[in-house]
C-alpha cells in the first residue's frame, strides 16, 4: 500500500511558478513509477508527467514540455512537479499517482492522492 499526499498548490499569476510536492508513505516508494495528472472542471483527468522508479527517465505531455519538470527524492519518499511559465489553461486539480509502469495511461496507476488545486490568473 502507498498513500500519497499532495501539497504546494495555490493561486498564481500567469507567467509565475509553483512547485508541487507529493509525499508518499510506505517503504516501497522507490519501486514505483510516479506520475502527475491534472483535471480541469468538466474535463477528464489528463497526463502531465511521469518519472521512472530510479528517476533516470522522465516523460511529459506536449502541453507542459519545457515548462514543467518532474523529479523525485527516494530518500524522502517525495516526488515534485516544478511548474514554470504558468498559463491560465494550466488551472486544474493536480494529482500524483504511483504505478508499476512509466506511462501516460491513467488506468495503469494503482494509487492516487487527493489532489491539490492550482489556479493561474490572467
Amino acid at each position: 500500500q502507498v498513500q500519497l499526499v499532495e501539497s504546494g498548490g495555490g493561486l498564481v499569476q500567469a507567467g509565475g511558478s509553483l512547485r508541487l510536492s507529493c509525499a508518499a508513505s510506505g517503504r516501497t516508494f522507490s519501486s514505483y513509477a510516479m506520475g502527475w495528472f491534472r483535471q480541469a472542471p468538466g474535463e477528464e483527468r489528463k497526463f502531465v508527467a511521469t518519472i521512472t522508479w530510479g528517476g533516470f527517465s522522465t516523460y511529459y505531455a506536449a502541453s507542459v514540455k519545457g515548462r514543467f519538470t518532474i523529479s523525485r527524492d527516494n530518500a524522502e519518499n517525495t516526488v515534485y512537479l516544478q511548474m514554470n511559465s504558468l498559463k491560465p489553461e494550466d488551472t486544474a486539480v493536480y494529482y500524483c499517482a504511483a504505478g508499476t509502469r512509466t506511462t501516460s495511461e491513467t488506468s495503469a496507476y494503482d494509487y492516487w492522492g487527493q489532489g491539490t488545486q492550482v489556479t493561474v490568473s490572467s
